[in-house]
Order: structure tokens, then C-alpha cells, then sequence
């Protein structure tokens, strides 16, 4: 996938991805930096894959943090954001792309921890390093955006609708978010190929990935749909707030 965005034109911004060790976090903190932007690479328990991931994009020239934190714990995300602020003293660009609830022994409440109170706890641990005219990028998926209108694989229903309550938790902030002069938008993909989701998916229902690309015609790789990410982060903000990548014909609207 060729760079999205032109180069420089982040030059003296700075971005932190949520999940950004791998999979579209990766890619999309990739072509953040690749524009220019000092980035923060964000993971949970893979530190060697973050800072060889860092270790590559130093060398563009930007200035690269790496920070492991567990978002479910609102303590670890707190020093995540002093460190931030030690090193950069603001934020421009947030993308919220960490998600989860697929992963075995996790607790029943997991996907609902992470997907909604998590998110909300980032966003607001974060707000005193956004100032005006930053953004805020939350992804989730069709499966989940479309979730109260358009019914999905029931092993995939408890986390999209985690999504969806993280998602519109997210919404309720838009009011005080556009008072500060924060901008806000929501990325929703339809199944992106290579995800670990998609891998989990595929596991527990064989077939589902090629039923979906052959409804939808094709499917976004991650490499394609970490380009819309990175264009959420700096295109206009589009009706409603919502980006939609991919085929929606097969998704109810609200």
C-alpha cells in the first residue's frame, strides 16, 4: 500500500495509536510517521515487536515512544499519558484502534472493559494533552457499527455490541469535545482480511471470511484500511461523524 498522505504534511504533529504493535495500529502509526508525525506505539504485553516497529520508523527522522499500558486499568493509562507528556508536552492526533473480547480466559465483562470503559477512560486521561484542532479517531467495524440494525455471527455479537456501546459512549462526548476545538470520527470497516479478529472468527465459524468477501465483493486488507484510519486523522470530518470503509450494502442503516 503506497503512503496516503502527502509527506510532511504532519510534520510537527504528534500522534499516539491505541494497539499500535501490530495489525492497522501498526500501519497506521507507519504511515503517521511516514508523513512526518512523532508517534507514540502503544502496546499491552508485545515490547519487543513495539520497538523493532519503533526502531524502523526512527529512522524517518520523527521522534518515537513507546509506551505499554493495559487500558482496562486506569492507573497504567495515566502513566502512559504522563510519559507522553514528559516527552512531547501535547498530542494532536489520538486513534483509538485497540480493541478486543475474542481472546480466551478473559472475564465475561472483558470486551465491555475494553470496547466502552476503556475507551471513554483513554479519551478522557487524554484531554488535557488535545488541544484545538486535534482529533480523536475511534475504529470499530461494520459487524459492530450496524449492530442494532444488521444482525452478526453470534460468536462475534458480544463484542460488536461492546463496540457499539463504546462507540456511542464516544458520541456523547462530541458536544464538550467540539467546545475545546477537539474534532472527532469514527473509522467503521467492513471484516478487514489478516486481523487477528478475523483469524479468531474464521476459527470458531469456517467459511464466514470468503461467505463476506464474496457478499461484499472484496475485503480491505489491513494495510488498505490503516490508509482510511490515517485519512480520518486529517481529512474532513464527514456527515454524521462516520467514516465508512468498505461495502455497506449488506448493513441496515440507523
Amino acid at each position: 500500500m503506497s503512503q496516503p498522505l502527502a509527506a510532511g504534511s504532519l510534520q510537527g504533529k504528534t500522534a499516539l495509536v491505541t494497539g499500535s504493535s501490530r495489525g492497522i495500529g501498526a500501519d497506521t502509526v507507519r504511515y503517521l510517521a511516514e508523513a512526518g508525525a512523532d508517534v507514540v506505539i502503544n502496546f499491552r504485553n508485545k515490547a519487543p515487536r513495539a520497538e523493532k516497529l519503533a526502531a524502523e520508523l526512527r529512522e524517518l527522522g520523527v521522534r518515537v515512544l513507546v509506551v505499554g499500558a493495559d487500558l482496562t486499568d486506569p492507573t497504567s493509562v495515566q502513566a502512559m499519558f504522563s510519559e507522553v507528556e514528559r516527552t512531547f508536552g501535547s498530542l494532536d492526533v489520538l486513534v483509538l484502534n485497540a480493541s478486543g473480547g475474542m481472546e480466551s480466559g478473559m472475564a465475561e465483562d472483558y470486551a465491555l472493559k475494553l470496547n466502552r470503559d476503556a475507551q471513554v477512560g483513554v479519551l478522557e486521561s487524554a484531554l488535557p494533552l488535545l488541544g484545538r484542532a486535534s482529533r480523536v479517531v475511534f475504529v470499530t467495524s461494520h459487524q459492530a457499527h450496524f449492530i442494532r440494525t444488521t444482525p452478526t455471527m453470534p460468536e462475534y455479537e458480544p463484542v460488536a455490541r461492546s463496540k457499539r456501546a463504546g462507540e456511542d459512549a464516544l458520541r456523547e462526548h462530541i458536544p464538550a469535545l467540539e467546545e475545546r476545538g477537539i474534532e472527532f470520527v469514527v473509522v467503521s470497516g467492513d471484516m478487514i482480511e489478516g486481523t487477528i479478529t478475523a483469524t479468531l472468527l474464521e476459527r470458531a465459524n469456517p467459511g464466514a471470511i470468503s461467505a463476506r468477501r464474496e457478499s461484499a465483493g472484496r475485503l480491505y486488507n489491513v494495510s488498505e484500511f490503516a490508509a482510511e484510519v490515517a485519512l480520518a486523522a486529517v481529512e474532513p470530518i464527514p456527515d454524521g461523524h462516520t467514516r465508512l470503509v468498505g461495502d455497506t450494502d449488506s448493513f441496515q442503516g440507523e
